[in-house]
């Protein structure tokens, strides 16, 4: 429903930005504390979709879209007979993965034949994008590269270890949201360090989190709850990779 929208949005803004002092104060991605709190609120309407390709899927209203808080949902089933779709889904390819072993094909998660929440699929929208904002100097490109770096870094011995149970570095790049983190959530310029170092750890950190939760978690998907704990670990991480200034003096017996 399109309430659970506007409430996300007020969160985002009273509790992610509002309340650290406004713009340019936050000190965490406030679209990413809203989502937090409507996917701790409202877990079963946030994750459930339209089968990909289904018919009328960009065209049509579900039923329930326009229900106001608190009131039972209008039914769904004329609409799914009406529109021939088999049903809504909650499998999304980090699930199949996570919970019975089935890979979806990389192909697929590339190009967007999956399931999932709007803006993860395709992939391929997702990293012309992103290279496009880090071409203009819109981001910082080291963030999204330590991102996939860290990931990958999780990813691979795991899947040389046994490729039936855990998933192959693409699979981990291309499939939920990473991509779409790395690129337009990762970067954000108020809640990442501005040193160098910093935003490639900072992105590495997001990268080797969003596979510890998927794989050893009780979540299929990491990628949110990652950048938020890096998010939280920006100062420190700023601070310990600050750059020496050329002449300044190391500090010898406790005296610079």
């Amino acid at each position: 429903p399109l309430w659970m929208a506007a409430v996300a949005a007020f969160v985002a803004v009273a509790l992610g930005k509002a309340l650290f002092g406004g713009l340019g104060h936050n000190v965490m991605n406030p679209a990413l504390v809203g989502r937090a709190f409507v996917q701790a609120a409202f877990p079963v309407a946030i994750t459930t979709w339209t089968p990909a390709f289904a018919p009328g899927r960009f065209t049509e209203f579900v039923p329930s879209t326009l229900t106001l808080p608190f009131m039972k949902p209008n039914s769904v089933t004329d609409w799914i007979v009406a529109l021939n779709i088999d049903g809504f889904t909650g499998a999304t390819p980090l699930a199949m993965q996570k919970f019975q072993h089935i890979f979806v094909s990389t192909t697929d998660l590339f190009l967007g034949g999956v399931v999932g929440s709007s803006g993860e699929a395709p992939a391929l929208l997702i990293l012309l994008g992103g290279l496009y904002l880090a071409a203009r100097r819109m981001l910082d490109w080291r963030i999204p590269v330590g991102v996939f770096a860290g990931a990958a870094a999780v990813a691979l011995p795991l899947w040389l270890y046994d490729a039936f149970t855990y998933p192959s570095p693409l699979f981990v790049w291309f499939s939920g949201g990473l991509m779409l983190g790395a690129w337009f959530m990762a970067s954000d310029m108020i809640a990442s360090p501005v040193t160098p170092l910093g935003a490639f750890v900072y992105g590495a950190l997001i990268g080797v989190l969003t596979v510890v939760i998927r794989l050893f978690g009780g979540l299929s998907e990491g990628v949110m709850y990652a950048i938020l704990l890096a998010n939280a670990a920006s100062p420190l991480i700023a601070s310990i990779t600050q750059p020496r200034v050329y002449g300044q003096a190391r500090r010898q017996g406790g005296r610079a």
